[in-house]
């Protein structure tokens, strides 16, 4: 892959460009096309809670680290992240407002990816590989031409609807051929443990304020209860009572972010029914107040609607290199 001086390289340095007009403000910007969202970042984050739904995370500019379950996740410009269940887990940020961190999430399509899973092994390119819960591996350049394809046809309203869609595809057949793909193929996979513990943690992630016995969900699994303990925290690395409780507190931190919800509100929103001992779990999990967290991370967790530009304008720039923000 043909590198700049700066060891960058020219696919690099458009989707910079493409990413500042795109993710123009600090936090997360919705695109055109459902399912893929831009981060940036206008400076360091020290080490602090979050929550990733199951999608595949890559970076153009600036760097990540995610720790989960004793190991770090680096992902930057020259490695991607992905996540095959919905997790909790400690992230920190290298950025600065020079440099920002920018980039985007695509979430998994769990019927899209399993289709390709299953043409992928069936074509017999893989080996068997064990499933795993997050995996951070290097960028190759098939996958930085279709971002590059991606971030292009996501500034023109009718390349994102009549484009877009077939990118996406790719983007997720490229990261299940990837070095570490046969993990996430292995997840997608209905019949092992594993299978049957993401299944139950979609069940979580989209019904958490409802109430979540774990001797039902044990039996959602079809698991006996200390088995179901076993594999869910050999996945999670956590057990499902704090689980449950991360995953409210999480959606309960982003209500009062995104919809200037109160914490009451959001506490009962999010299936708590003292309030008293909600603000006393966030602060633990979070280790400030709702108060505090909401003024703390206003801008880092905004969420933007789409930065719509005239037809073919981002295309222009993205031949030229670097656009400087003053040009937005």
């Amino acid at each position: 892959m043909e590198t700049d001086t700066q060891g960058r390289s020219p696919q690099q340095d458009r989707m910079i460009a493409l990413l500042k007009h795109l993710a123009p403000t600090e936090g997360y910007t919705r695109s055109l096309l459902d399912g893929v969202t831009f981060m940036r970042s206008n400076g360091p984050l020290a080490c602090t809670a979050a929550l990733y739904e199951p999608s595949i995370v890559i970076v153009a500019q600036g760097r990540k680290r995610g720790f989960h379950g004793g190991a770090m996740y680096v992902y930057d410009a020259q490695h991607y992240l992905v996540l095959s269940v919905p997790l909790p887990f400690n992230i920190e940020t290298e950025a600065s407002e020079a440099e920002p961190l920018l980039g985007l999430a695509l979430r998994i399509d769990p019927t899209m990816t399993a289709e390709l899973a299953i043409g992928v092994d069936e074509a017999g390119q893989q080996p068997e590989s064990r499933a795993v819960t997050m995996y951070s591996t290097r960028m190759d350049a098939k996958l930085e031409d279709a971002t590059l394809r991606m971030l292009e046809a996501l500034g023109s309203p009718v390349e994102a609807k009549l484009l877009g869609p077939a990118i996406y595809r790719e983007i997720t057949y490229r990261v299940l051929m990837g070095e570490q793909g046969g993990g996430l193929r292995a997840a997608l996979q209905q019949g092992g443990s594993f299978g049957r513990i993401a299944k139950v943690l979609r069940r979580i992630h989209t019904q958490y304020e409802r109430s979540l016995d774990v001797a039902m969900l044990a039996s959602e699994a079809n698991l006996s209860v200390p088995a179901f303990h076993v594999h869910f925290k050999s996945v999670t690395a956590t057990t499902p009572i704090q689980y449950i409780k991360a995953i409210r507190l999480h959606q309960a931190r982003l209500m009062m972010v995104r919809q200037d919800m109160s914490a009451a509100s959001a506490c009962e929103q999010v299936g708590y029914e003292s309030p008293s001992q909600f603000s006393r779990e966030f602060k633990r999990l979070f280790g400030r107040t709702p108060t505090e967290e909401v003024r703390s991370l206003k801008a880092v967790l905004a969420l933007a609607p789409p930065a719509v530009h005239p037809e073919g304008y981002l295309r222009r720039f993205s031949s030229v290199g670097t656009v400087s923000m003053d040009q937005a």
